[in-house]
């Protein structure tokens, strides 16, 4: 018995370590894009506009890549659901950090013209697809590896994966940036971060290839209980949780992408501030994001999932405003501090117990294509295209950020209704292999 439990909690801790760096690993490659377009691509891939549209079609390749994540989505569903959620880990880590490291070989618009946009864009869908499947098996191993009571506290070892991939990916970006003059950065010196996803991609591989499958999926594997369909199974089952979840990454994932992409670009065209400040400040924020997304994951152990997400939701909704008015200050103290209050305080209360709740709304045959669909989708509606909508709404309102603002407040309504019609899920049974679709009652939990 103590032996089977060592090795229980040695598959615990692996898979929350695999979580954390794979996934760490994947957003670096993901975020790293976004930081480029924020900073160089413009000038790079776009050079015959003017500075705000090619901005505007940097953020345009940006958003394409959340466009190939639902198709990464549904094939990586398929194949976690049918052959397992590792095989899916491995292959999208592959496609991510390869697709990642001949970004860093591109050619410019300077030696082929119009075919350095081109290619980028050709990678960049094949980072989206690979991140598209990456999020679902990720969270599933962890909350389904997990003890029941604490779910939400391995789920987030996902999460966390993703400020760790965008603290590498600024902070490698802010290394180079610093360590060489403005000519050599952008002539050659922005393509280290991306080569470097090579060496790290070894490292996920080694790590992910250790990995078990949960115990509830190789269970249902070996009696030949998955279904053959599980998208089918999902859409004519359990739909309603897709739309939920995506209608709840809505808000959550646009202020992400308005805070860490598009605010780095309005602090340097719009504000004028010094252009690593934007940097430095996401930096911070994604560093104290190692504490914070795993503190509100366990909050959400004892008090509940829906709770934290409503308050998140109508907190950050609250903040867009006066933080565009602490930019707008230029100091750069009160950039970090509405950075940190934005993204630590009232974005990751949200954040942090996703990945438990997402996971917790389907049942385990479908658990991969269900959870990794709502996420997906809910992307590409909102964080996606948030950076490129706000850039053009900037611009219709002459610099002004009040569309932007009000933008936000009509995704966190969207939100703030998924959440409140969301099911409790914090003390829901998991391991369940039925296909019933999740009610909430009305004392707020599943049945």
């Amino acid at each position: 018995m103590a032996q089977a439990m060592t090795r229980r909690t040695n598959s615990v801790r692996m898979v929350a370590i695999g979580s954390f760096v794979g996934t760490t690993i994947e957003w670096y490659d993901f975020f790293l894009y976004g930081t480029a377009a924020a900073l160089v691509f413009s000038p790079l891939f776009f050079p015959d506009v003017s500075p705000a549209v090619g901005l505007i079609a940097a953020f345009g390749t940006y958003a394409v890549g959340f466009l190939a994540r639902p198709l990464g989505a549904l094939v990586g569903g398929h194949v976690g659901d049918r052959i397992g959620r590792k095989a899916m880990l491995v292959a999208s880590l592959l496609i991510m950090g390869v697709s990642t490291t001949l970004i860093g070989v591109l050619p410019t618009y300077d030696h082929v013209g119009i075919w350095a946009p081109l290619m980028l864009l050709v990678l960049r869908l094949a980072q989206g697809f690979g991140v598209g499947g990456e999020w679902g098996g990720a969270a599933l191993m962890s909350v389904e590896t997990a003890p029941p009571h604490r779910r939400g506290l391995f789920g987030s070892f996902t999460q966390i994966g993703v400020s760790g991939g965008m603290l590498l990916a600024v902070g490698a970006f802010t290394l180079a940036r610093t360590s060489m003059d403005p000519d050599q950065f952008l002539s050659w010196g922005w393509r280290i971060p991306f080569l470097v996803s090579g060496v790290l991609v070894i490292f996920g591989y080694v790590i992910r290839a250790r990995l078990v499958e949960p115990e509830s999926f190789a269970a249902m594997k070996e009696k030949d209980e998955l279904p053959e369909r599980p998208l089918a199974a999902v859409i004519r089952n359990e739909s309603r949780p897709v739309w939920l979840s995506a209608g709840m990454r809505m808000s959550q994932n646009a202020v992400y992408y308005l805070y860490t992409t598009f605010g780095i670009a309005y602090l340097a065209n719009s504000v004028g501030a010094d252009s690593n400040i934007g940097l430095q400040s996401v930096l911070i924020a994604s560093a104290i994001g190692l504490v914070s997304v795993p503190a509100w994951a366990s909050l959400s152990d004892r008090y509940g999932r829906r709770p934290l997400y409503l308050f998140g939701t109508i907190t950050s909704a609250l903040f867009i405003g006066p933080f565009f008015l602490l930019a707008d200050t230029g100091n750069p103290v009160l950039i970090v501090v509405g950075m940190v209050v934005g993204l630590n305080l009232f974005h990751d209360a949200m954040y942090g117990p996703q990945a438990a709740f997402f996971s917790e709304l389907f049942s385990t045959g479908v658990r991969y294509s269900g959870a990794s669909l709502g996420y997906q989708f809910g992307a590409v509606l909102s964080g996606g295209f948030a950076p490129l909508i706000a850039t053009v709404l900037l611009a219709a309102n002459d610099g002004r950020p009040w569309l932007v603002v009000a933008y936000f407040l009509v995704l966190s309504v969207i939100t703030g209704v998924c959440a409140y019609l969301a099911p409790e899920t914090f003390r829901k049974d998991i391991a369940a292999p039925s296909h019933r679709p999740a009610v909430r009652t009305p004392e707020g939990n599943l049945t």
